[in-house]
This record gives structure tokens, C-alpha cells and sequence, in this order.
């Protein structure tokens, strides 16, 4: 079976406080999701009817035994997420600060068990068949998950669809100014790369939304996304197509995860066939709709849901 969608990369538990603009120590309950951006693209993909697999580590402990049942719960095969012994399942809380105050804090050490995910134990047979295969930067930050990556992505050899999530997180590296010769290396097996402003200059070292996409055209994509916060999202093809989409208006609740849904439709609309201008206006809704919710992973929203979306204007 080739599967629609094959993710890699982070996962964890997110704990999000069921009190909204209450600063952590104040907080008196929390939610328990599914977390991680990788598999919360998975899960977006699910929800529009795709078949999706993550490939990624847990912890051997309840909260990895938690993960296991939320994937498949989602309609996501867990086939490829394996434990590591000693090390325990990451766990993420936050605070909410509506429309754009989201701080995280990451508990992700001594290390996390989704960057222990080693070269030789890949399924890359499963990952070379793949419609589409999607990386991240955080799998490029320490070892051996930055060798695993980089050879899934040199077996995928550019085939099908091939995504870089620039994802870039300067806590989880030990230097960040190592990270763009890594990142360069990813560009060169991928086809698609998305980040926002930040995560473009990383990668090329330029933060001018026309000027990063070529970048990363130069760098060997073929098609760049580039998410320009308020101004929307870019998006320029190598053969010559591009479209810039504004955002669709949304109150905001809680903003985590707005990108994760975003790159879930961005892959059902490369899926589909559509012209770039319609994949960008349903992802920039699906990424609005899940801004409107507390929730990442259970927030992801449907066909149905984005449609309305798209047709309203607006997320009501």
C-alpha cells in the first residue's frame, strides 16, 4: 500500500491550559493532545481523507502509550512510531494569550526520543512509494536524526512530492548557526520547502518574501511557500506559476497549530491537482479555522469545514 502522506518527526503531548489569558502559575486545569508538528500534519491530512503514517520515537511510558491510541484514533498508522527506553515522551505546555501572544515551553530532555530515530530502521521502501514524503528542521538539529532524514530524503531522490517543513526552533539547537549548511543539504532532495519569515532566512539567509522564494528556488525546489504572518502567504512555482493569498479573517483563540492544518491541506490540494491560487486560499482556512480553537490535533478541521470557510469569507 502506498500511502497518501508519510511525515517524520516530532511528537509529544501538549498540555494547554483550559483557562485563556491566565499566565501559567495561575492555571488550574489543562487539556492532555496529541502534539508534535510533523504528526499533527499526519493528522491533518487524515481528516481530509488521506491515508497518513508518521515515522517517530516515544518515550516507553504512558504518555507514549497515550499517542499511540490518539493516532489511531485520528486514522493515522502508528506502524512507524517506536519506543526508546529511558527516555521520556516529550511534553509541551503553553499559555494563551489571544489574538498573538503564544509562548511555548518544551520538555524535551535529557533528550527526545523522536530525534533517536536512526538511519536503519526506515521503512524506505514505504517512504520511496509515498505520494508524498514531509520532513522537518527539528529532525535535522541533533543525531542520529539528522543522518535518518537526510537519507530518506536522498532515497526519495526528488520522486513524487517530496516537503521540507523549515520548522525552525533555535531551543533545539546546540548552535544555531550550524543549522543552514543541514538545511541547505535538505533543500537539495526536496521539491517543495514551506516556512514563514524567520524560518526562510534561516535556510537562505534572506527574509524578503519574493527574494526568499527564489532562494529556495535556487536551492533546488520547485515550488516555495513562504507565510508572510498578516500579509498571508506567497507561494512560487520553478515553472513560472506563483500566487499571494491574504489571510481569511478569523478570531483568534489560540494560534499553535494554525500551520500544522495549513500543511495538512496544503498536501490534499497538491494531492488533487489543484492550481496554486485554490491550494493556498484552503490551507490559509484550514489554518484559520484550527487559530479559532483551542486545540491542535483535534481542531484540524474537514472538507466540509473549509469549504464553508473558503465560501464564507471568513471562519465564523
Amino acid at each position: 500500500m502506498a500511502y497518501d502522506l508519510i511525515t517524520m518527526g516530532r511528537i509529544g503531548v501538549d498540555l494547554y491550559p483550559l483557562q485563556t489569558g491566565v499566565p501559567l502559575p495561575q492555571v488550574t486545569s489543562f487539556g492532555k493532545f496529541l502534539g508534535g508538528s510533523a504528526t499533527n500534519v499526519a493528522v491533518a491530512a487524515s481528516r481530509l481523507g488521506r491515508s497518513a503514517a508518521v515515522v517517530t520515537r516515544t518515550g516507553e511510558d504512558p504518555f507514549g502509550d497515550y499517542l499511540h491510541q490518539a493516532l489511531r484514533d485520528f486514522g493515522v498508522d502508528d506502524r512507524w512510531v517506536t519506543p526508546v527506553p529511558g527516555l521520556p515522551t516529550p511534553v509541551t505546555f503553553c499559555e494563551v494569550f489571544p489574538p498573538d501572544d503564544f509562548p511555548l515551553y518544551f520538555y524535551r530532555r535529557p533528550k527526545a526520543p523522536d530525534l533517536e530515530i536512526g538511519a536503519d530502521e526506515l521503512d524506505l521502501d514505504a517512504i520511496g512509494e509515498a505520494r508524498i514524503f514531509w520532513v522537518t528542521g527539528t529532525g535535522l538539529s541533533e543525531e542520529p536524526s539528522r543522518t535518518a532524514t537526510l537519507a530518506a530524503l536522498a532515497h526519495r531522490a526528488r520522486s513524487g512530492t517530496t516537503v521540507f517543513d523549515l520548522d525552525w526552533r533555535p531551543m533545539f539547537w546546540a548552535d544555531p548557526a550550524t543549522a543552514r549548511p543541514f538545511y541547505e543539504e535538505a533543500l537539495r532532495h526536496t521539491t517543495v520547502a514551506v516556512g514563514n519569515l524567520d524560518e526562510v532566512e534561516v535556510a537562505t539567509g534572506v527574509r524578503e518574501p519574493q527574494a526568499a522564494a527564489r532562494a529556495l528556488l535556487d536551492a533546488g525546489v520547485e515550488l516555495a511557500v513562504v507565510k508572510q504572518g498578516p500579509k498571508g502567504v506567497l507561494a512560487v512555482s520553478s515553472r513560472g506559476g506563483s500566487a499571494e493569498v491574504p489571510p481569511l479573517p478569523v478570531e483568534v483563540l489560540n494560534g499553535l497549530g494554525a500551520g500544522d492544518a495549513f500543511g495538512g491541506s496544503l498536501c490534499h490540494g497538491l494531492l488533487e491537482g489543484w492550481d496554486l491560487e485554490k491550494v493556498m486560499r484552503y490551507a490559509n482556512a484550514a489554518g484559520a479555522i484550527v487559530a479559532s480553537r483551542l486545540e491542535c490535533s483535534s481542531a484540524m478541521p474537514t472538507v466540509e469545514e473549509i469549504e464553508a470557510a473558503v465560501a464564507a469569507g471568513a471562519v465564523r
